[in-house]
């Protein structure tokens, strides 16, 4: 509580589309990294919000590196799908958050997924998702895999006629408006209707829920030093 807060973002698209629709300008890490040098800083504690260990974190790793030297101590704590443990503890609260489910129905969650090899993360917490929750839970990706496609397959070998849907990201933003719970043709939500489903959506992002936030917050207090 008594270190003073820096806010970075990794992700260029997103610091772009802030500047040109909204005028506001946001820091990356490297640039965050100057204004704490030249503050005098000597300790620094970093925590990111990536759900997986994909590349806008391990670019982040190689930004924050060049840095290292300038601070006695420097530590970044890790993404949220890393250990085993974190897996487990991950699926305890998406279960302690949607269970019980009605009859017949199923949850799918969407991942965004990746080309990074820590896209494995995704299907890996799909078997999270069956072997320590719910077999009616499945994990799906927009840009990886499982697939939708998948998931649908499993969804009528199970005799399952309601799905819900929610975001597997740490916030509720254009992927689950649009392509979660949009009302274009491809939209998951309009997929799963033709496919014969009753489908409800929930609109709220990991970040929303205080035990994923408490995750965060013991990565951060677990971080590992920088070099």
């Amino acid at each position: 509580p008594e270190a003073d807060l820096f806010r970075a973002f990794t992700s260029k698209k997103i610091t772009a589309k802030l500047q040109k629709r909204d005028g506001v300008t946001v820091d990356s890490p490297g640039s965050a990294m100057k204004k704490i040098v030249a503050a005098g800083y000597d300790q620094v504690i970093c925590q990111t919000t990536h759900i997986i260990n994909g590349t806008e974190y391990d670019q982040m790793i190689f930004e924050l590196r060049q840095w290292a030297s300038q601070f006695r101590r420097m530590t970044v704590g890790r993404p949220l799908l890393t250990t085993h443990e974190d897996f487990k503890q991950v699926t305890r609260i998406l279960m302690e958050d949607i269970l019980p489910l009605a009859e017949q129905e199923a949850w799918v969650f969407m991942g965004h997924g990746s080309v990074h090899h820590a896209n494995s993360a995704y299907p890996a917490m799909n078997y999270y998702l069956e072997r320590f929750g719910h077999p009616g839970c499945f994990m799906a990706t927009v840009e990886g895999f499982p697939e939708l496609t998948d998931v649908i397959a499993e969804l009528k070998a199970g005799g399952y006629t309601r799905v819900g849907l929610s975001p597997f990201m740490v916030v509720a933003g254009d992927h689950a408006q649009n392509d979660m719970a949009g009302d274009r043709p491809d939209s998951w939500k309009n997929q799963l209707t033709r496919a014969g489903f009753h489908v409800r959506c929930r609109m709220s992002g990991l970040g929303e829920n205080k035990a994923i936030r408490r995750m965060f917050v013991e990565h951060a207090r677990e971080g590992e030093v920088i070099q």
